[in-house]
C-alpha cells in the first residue's frame, strides 16, 4: 500500500481529519489493545513475558483501558523494561506527521511556529512522512544530572544565529526529550534517581496535557503516554518520588520474580545464549534446576539482601557460563557432544557471586562461600524432585567400605564413566533422569555426578574441594546419660546435733 506523501492527498485517505484530530495516543493503545484482546488468545498481550499471565499482565491491561500514566514498581531483573518497550506493539504501523517536524506534528493540527508556517505556505502540498512504532518510543534513565532543559527543553543560540532569528522566537528552541516524544510513549527507567526539581516539571504534562519552555511565554499541547519504572529500594537508598508526581500517576503496578521454577527455567532459556555455533548441546533437565533454584535459594537466605533483590539475570548469566566450561571441556577432549554438568555449575561462581547483596553474616563468610552453600542447597532440592524414597544404600556402602573417586570437571566422559562403573548399583539408578546405559558417556557422566552430589548435599557421603567424593564423616554418637538408679538411701542423712 502506497502511503499520502502530501497533506491534500492526505485528506483523501485512511488517515481522516477527524481520525486524526481526536484520535489521541492513549486512544489509540486502548484501541489496539481491545483488538488483541478480542483475538480470543491468538497473540499473547507483551509477547515474550513469562510468568506475569495471571498477575501483573492484567494489571497494565487496565490501566491502558483506563487511559493512564502507569509506573512499574518492582526490584531489579523483573522485566520492567522489557515490558514498557512492548508497548510499542500496541501502536499503529504507521503515523502521518509534517515532514521535517522536530516534534512530529499532526498534519491536521500543528502546535510548533515552523510547522504553522510551513502549512500556511505550501498549504495540501505540504510534504507528509510517515513514523513506525519503534520510532514512537522514547526512553530516558533518570540520572541525577538530568535537567529540565533535557527533558522539556531551552533556548539554543546556535540556533538563532545559523537561522537569523531572534533569541524570543520559538523558532530557536531546542526540544527536549518529552517534546520530541510527541503523539508517542515517553518512558522513565527508575524514577527515583530523577532530582526532585526535576520531577516537577513533569507536573503539567501529566495533569493539563502541556509543557512550557523555559522564556518563552508559550504553551505545546503535547500528545503523550507516560509511563515510569522504579526499584522500592530507591525510595530509601538514592531518591524518592516525590508526593505530588505519585499522586498524578494513575496505577502504580508491581512486578515480582517468578513465582515456580518452571517460568524461571522459560525465562531462562528465553533469554540465555544457549545455541552455540561449535559441538551439539544436550542440556539436561536437573541442570536447568539446579540453576534456576540457585536463585530461589537466594532469594530465601538471611544472608542475601531481599531489599536488592536476586535478578533474573543470575540464572541467565550461570547457564552460560556452565555450557561454556562443558563446552571447553569437549573442546579440549575431543568430545562431540556438549552436555553440562554439576561441577560446570560450581565453575560458574563468577557468574552466581556478583549479583548478590550480602548481609553482615554473608559478608563475613564470603561471596564464595555463601555462593557454594546456595549450590549445595539447590542440588538437594533438585535430587529430591527426582530420587525421593530412592533406595541409595548400597552407592553410600561402597563408600563407607574405602571406595574413593575424583571427578575433576576437565576430565573426559569415557575416563569418567569408567570409574563411575567402579560404584556399585550407581549407573542403574538413572532412570529417574531418564539416562540408561544406552546413552553416550557424556549423558551418563552428567547423570552419574548428579546423583553423586545430590547424596553429598544430603551429607550422605563426602566430598573434598578437589572433587574427590569418599565416605562420609561419621558423626560420633550422642553420649548417653546413665539412668539413675534409686537406692534404698540415696542421700546420707544430716547428722543431727544437739
Amino acid at each position: 500500500m502506497s502511503l499520502p506523501r502530501t497533506l491534500g492527498d492526505l485528506r483523501h485517505s485512511i488517515f481522516s481529519e477527524e481520525r486524526l484530530r481526536e484520535r489521541r495516543v492513549k486512544d489509540e493503545v486502548r484501541e489496539n489493545l481491545i483488538a488483541r484482546l478480542r483475538g480470543k488468545g491468538d497473540t499473547p498481550v507483551f509477547p515474550g513475558i513469562v510468568g506475569y499471565d495471571d498477575t501483573v499482565v492484567p494489571q497494565i491491561i487496565n490501566a491502558i483501558l483506563s487511559r493512564h500514566n502507569f509506573i512499574l514498581l518492582g526490584l531489579r531483573g523483573q522485566a520492567k523494561s522489557r515490558i514498557l518497550r512492548a508497548l510499542t506493539s500496541l501502536l499503529d504501523p504507521h503515523l502521518p506527521y509534517l515532514a521535517g517536524c522536530e516534534i512530529h506534528d499532526n498534519p491536521y493540527s500543528p502546535i510548533c511556529r515552523r510547522c504553522h508556517e510551513e502549512v500556511a505556505r505550501l498549504g495540501d502540498a505540504a510534504p507528509v512522512a510517515y513514523l513506525t512504532p519503534d520510532q514512537r518510543y522514547v526512553e530516558k534513565l533518570a540520572t541525577p544530572d538530568v535537567t529540565i532543559a533535557d527533558l522539556i527543553g531551552d533556548i539554543d543560540p546556535i540556533k538563532a544565529a545559523r537561522g537569523g532569528h531572534e533569541l524570543s522566537s520559538e523558532l530557536t528552541i531546542h526540544y527536549g526529550l518529552l517534546p520530541r516524544a510527541n503523539r508517542g510513549i515517553f518512558a522513565i527507567n527508575e524514577l527515583p534517581d530523577l532530582a526532585g526539581k526535576i520531577q516537577v516539571g513533569l507536573f503539567n504534562i501529566m495533569q493539563e496535557g502541556d509543557v512550557q519552555i523555559k522564556g518563552y511565554p508559550i504553551r505545546l499541547p503535547l500528545d503523550v503516554a507516560l509511563v515510569f519504572s522504579a526499584n522500592p529500594e530507591d525510595y530509601t537508598a538514592r531518591g524518592k518520588i516525590i508526593t505530588p508526581l505519585k499522586d498524578r500517576i494513575g496505577s502504580e503496578i508491581r512486578t515480582h520474580y517468578p513465582a515456580t521454577v518452571d517460568e524461571g527455567i522459560a525465562i531462562t532459556a528465553q533469554e540465555a545464549w544457549t545455541r552455540r555455533n561449535g559441538h551439539p548441546l544436550h542440556l539436561p533437565k536437573y541442570v536447568q534446576e539446579v540453576i534456576e533454584r540457585v536463585a530461589f535459594a537466594a532469594r530465601e537466605d538471611k544472608k542475601v539482601d531481599k531489599r536488592s533483590g536476586v535478578s533474573q539475570r543470575l540464572p541467565i548469566s550461570a547457564i552460560e557460563n556452565v555450557i561454556s566450561n562443558a563446552e571447553r571441556r569437549a573442546i579440549r577432549n575431543d568430545e562431540k557432544l556438549v552436555v553440562p554438568r554439576i561441577s560446570d555449575v560450581y565453575a560458574a561462581l563468577p557468574a552466581i557471586t556478583g549479583k548478590l547483596e550480602l548481609e553482615y553474616e554473608g559478608e563475613m563468610k564470603g561471596a564464595d562461600h555463601v555462593g557454594r552453600e546456595l549450590i549445595r542447597t539447590a542440588i538437594a532440592k533438585t535430587y529430591d524432585e527426582y530420587f525421593t524414597g530412592a533406595n541409595m544404600q548400597q552407592i553410600v556402602q561402597w563408600f563407607d567400605l574405602g571406595g574413593e573417586i575424583q571427578l575433576s570437571d576437565s576430565l573426559p566422559a569415557g575416563e569418567a564413566l569408567e570409574n563411575l562403573k567402579k560404584i556399585q548399583g550407581l549407573v542403574e539408578k538413572l532412570g529417574p533422569l531418564r539416562v540408561s546405559q544406552k546413552e553416550s558417556p557424556e549423558l551418563q557422566v552428567s547423570a552419574a555426578e548428579f546423583v553423586l552430589e545430590g547424596l553429598h548435599a544430603h551429607k550422605r557421603i563426602g566430598r573434598s574441594e578437589e572433587r574427590v567424593f569418599k565416605a562420609g564423616e561419621k558423626r560420633p554418637e550422642p553420649v548417653r546419660e546413665k539412668s539413675f538408679e534409686p537406692e534404698e538411701r540415696p542421700y546420707r542423712q544430716r547428722r543431727q546435733f544437739n
